[in-house]
């Protein structure tokens, strides 16, 4: 019986140190990202607008334009997959607040690239979307509304109220037969990190949350922090909470971290040094561009395999 403890132990101590030999041994970012964050880099130092190279404007040419259906409307996001057969892992993206959510092909090229199916759907009013944009539905009611606190528990619930597009995308995306519906991972930026926490802790069998900047342009709204503490809190699955140092506010961070730390591995927050110049370019272009992802990119992935390992 000793000797058979012995064998168990040492197998699985044998695999431990593979694992961890592979993940060290991973090349995250293939040739056509970095070639893209040169060119960010260059771009920045220039103070010029944010372009797509050659390559990757190629590459985003790629992206499939799907219908997902939620509620009353089939709405529209951009898929991209590798050229891998079998089921595939999965990322679904949760874009911001922005009107016209555009496709991010240095994402879709991040997990493309390491294996993963990536699914970026719009919610509704956005785009082309049918339906009222959420930024509209805001501004009308604080103009009718002088009291703040009224105002942001009518945000929350109109976050609420979106988190149902981001439920059904889950669903259409587990229904996919290229899709390995035990192996997917949600992720977004600023609104999107909050519809990422939201839907966290609803699970729908996502194996892991990976939020950017939740709520850092409206941490001022004490009862979305409330709301986001408890998403957190009640999240099925580990969390892993990221922010650049230059962010608008990396209030998101201090608030959560303390919830996450109790929660245990592989749940956790990291604030990243300043990237860019602004506060907007440590907000979404950190999170967005593929000279971002080169910085966060292999946490990212480090904790997506211990995400697949939780149970």
């Amino acid at each position: 019986m000793p000797r058979t403890r012995y064998l168990i132990a040492a197998l699985v101590c044998s695999v431990l140190i593979a694992a961890t030999s592979v993940a060290a041994d991973r090349e995250p970012f293939d040739a056509l990202l970095r070639e893209q964050a040169a060119h960010e880099k260059q771009q920045m130092a220039a103070g010029e607008m944010h372009t797509n190279c050659e390559a990757m404007a190629a590459f985003r040419q790629t992206a499939e334009m799907v219908r997902y259906p939620a509620g009353e409307f089939q709405l529209p996001g951009y898929l991209y997959k590798p050229d891998k057969a079998g089921k595939l892992p999965a990322v679904l993206w949760n874009h911001g607040s922005e009107k016209m959510p555009i496709g991010h092909p240095g994402l879709a090229r991040f997990y493309t690239s390491n294996g993963f199916a990536f699914f970026m759907p719009i919610r509704h009013g956005h785009g082309n979307a049918p339906g009222k944009y959420i930024v509209d539905l805001q501004r009308e009611f604080k103009e009718k509304e002088p009291d703040n606190l009224v105002a942001w528990k009518n945000d929350v619930k109109l976050h609420e109220l979106y988190n149902a597009d981001v439920i059904a995308a889950v669903k259409w995306l587990k229904s996919q037969p290229f899709v390995d519906p035990d192996r997917i991972i949600m992720t977004g930026v600023s609104y999107g990190g909050i519809q990422t926490l939201l839907a966290a802790e609803k699970g729908e069998g996502v194996r892991g949350f990976i939020p950017f900047a939740p709520a850092a342009m409206s941490f001022a709204n004490t009862e979305l922090q409330e709301r986001l503490k408890l998403a957190v809190k009640n999240a099925k699955a580990p969390v892993f909470l990221l922010q650049a140092e230059n962010d608008y506010n990396i209030g998101p961070s201090k608030i959560l971290a303390p919830i996450l730390e109790h929660r245990g591995s592989p749940n956790r927050s990291k604030v990243y040094p300043p990237f860019g110049k602004t506060n907007q370019e440590g907000h979404g272009a950190f999170a967005c561009w593929s000279l971002g992802i080169t910085g966060w990119g292999t946490d990212v992935l480090d904790f997506i395999d211990a995400a697949f390992v939780q149970k």
